[in-house]
């Protein structure tokens, strides 16, 4: 495997496929690198350098008892393209992933980075406040971390077996093998890791960061989004960012990159060519 260690010690696995430019993709909670497969396959095939991680205590990485946050996500993604070397890369971020494209460049600058995009991205603020009232209420998320100290391998599955992909919808088709890839990925993050990200994803203001955008930004999301509510997140984040360009899937889920994957492959591969 392709492992790097982070300056405060914690190994992270990253896979690196194709040549080109660059493209790196930060994932959702609580998955994993290989969550952006079909995307990966289908842009390296189109002759772009595709790289991913694990973030720490995700997937193949190691699980460190602190540091799961932001800032620490944010910092370990600017080693990782350092490490590599990557220049005018295209930074995409799914759900969380979305978070840490966010802190990143708002930590770190966008001199390494040519073109962002957020998919069911996080940002702005995902909970509900005063500030922030089409939000989700702070009780869904405690409810959420609930389930996962009663039970996370069953909290897993009702996710992706419900609101991630609208499997709860009426009418909806379930794929049973996209619950359990996702239900695998998630139980192969540490559970103290996944258990704190779950405040990092849903209580950390992205805002400042995203007026820090410098570079084109397409902002993809589903109007019919369970997880991450278009109204507070893609819309409001596409009001924020400089030279943004949203793109709205009617009746699409949160996990819109396996239901609707031939159209997000063709929106990105039109974007980074644009």
């Amino acid at each position: 495997m392709s492992t790097f260690t982070t300056s405060d010690g914690v190994e992270l696995y990253y896979k690196d496929w194709g040549q080109g430019q660059p493209i790196v993709f930060c994932h959702g909670w609580p998955l994993n690198a290989d969550s952006w497969e079909s995307q990966m396959i289908f842009l390296a095939g189109q002759g772009y350098r595709c790289i991913a991680h694990d973030r720490r205590g995700h997937g193949r990485s190691s699980q460190p008892w602190d540091g799961n946050d932001m800032d620490h996500y944010a910092d370990d993604l600017a080693q990782l393209l350092d490490k590599l070397d990557v220049k005018d890369a295209v930074l995409l971020g799914f759900s969380t992933g979305g978070g840490e494209v966010a802190r990143y460049i708002g930590r770190h600058g966008g001199k390494r980075v040519a073109k962002a995009g957020l998919i069911s991205a996080v940002p702005p603020l995902m909970l509900q406040t005063a500030a922030n009232p089409g939000g989700l209420p702070l009780s869904v998320l405690d409810g959420i971390r609930a389930g996962a100290l009663a039970n996370r391998a069953e909290l897993y599955r009702e996710i992706a077996g419900g609101p991630f992909y609208n499997f709860n919808r009426p009418g909806a088709t379930r794929s049973e093998g996209l619950v359990q890839a996702w239900w695998m990925q998630g139980m192969m993050g540490g559970h103290k890791n996944t258990y704190d990200a779950i405040k990092a994803f849903s209580e950390t203001d992205f805002s400042e960061d995203l007026k820090k955008f410098t570079m084109p930004t397409l902002i993809i999301h589903g109007d019919d989004d369970q997880i991450v509510l278009i109204e507070a997140a893609g819309k409001a984040a596409a009001r924020l960012v400089r030279h943004a360009t949203l793109l709205v899937y009617p009746g699409a889920p949160h996990g819109l990159t396996d239901t609707h994957k031939d159209q997000v492959n063709a929106d990105l591969l039109a974007f980074i060519r644009s």
